[in-house]
């Protein structure tokens, strides 16, 4: 089991926890290609993180923060956060060719919210109609008012505040804010992405 599941495993319910394993076998292994397929974001030390170590970093933050939200791990509010998390940049390479693409997809967000969308009625076998809109819209969102579906008027006030948080998690990996070290060797900028 690798550092991600085993947080996984201490904070999520086990329902939600074998959800993601069966997610994760749909979704293309891209966590080892960067997270920044031009270098702007995401730099530690010369090299830019993969999309796993960025996804870690964003967890780790995620579980320690939960009290802000007056959650608790193993509950289905901690799960929606941590698969918001987990599945923000699931897509970062698009679909039709995820592990050659040489950029990263710019509606990667709308793309997975819209896949969270499309399978409702498998996500609502585990969490709420609220719940799972919730999900989508921490998806849909994660990038703010960058995201592929925001407006020019774009307002996080109209949103719940878990996008918000999802959003600020984000930007703080991108921009080396959490740094929470014991990662993989990151992407040299030296190495090709492929």
């Amino acid at each position: 089991m690798d550092k991600i599941d085993e947080l996984l495993k201490d904070n999520m319910t086990d329902i939600s926890f074998r959800m993601w394993n069966a997610l994760k076998e749909k979704i293309p292994d891209i966590r080892y290609r960067p997270a920044s397929s031009t270098g702007k974001y995401h730099r530690r030390n010369g090299s830019v993180l993969t999309i796993y170590d960025h996804t870690y970093e964003m967890l780790v933050s995620c579980i320690k923060l939960l009290s802000i939200f007056d959650v608790t791990p193993k509950t289905k509010k901690a799960d929606i956060l941590l698969l918001s998390v987990l599945l923000h940049d699931a897509f970062k390479y698009g679909i039709s060719n995820p592990f050659s693409s040489q950029y990263t997809y710019n509606a990667h967000d709308r793309l997975a919210a819209n896949i969270v969308n499309d399978n409702k009625a498998v996500f609502m076998r585990v969490f709420s109609e609220e719940e799972v809109n919730l999900l989508e819209q921490c998806l849909r969102y994660h990038s703010g008012r960058w995201s592929s579906d925001s407006s020019k008027d774009f307002d996080f006030d109209k949103l719940p505040k878990e996008v918000l948080f999802i959003h600020t998690l984000d930007m703080m990996s991108a921009n080396n804010l959490l740094a929470i070290g014991e990662q993989s060797n990151g992407i040299n900028e030296h190495q090709t992405s492929t």
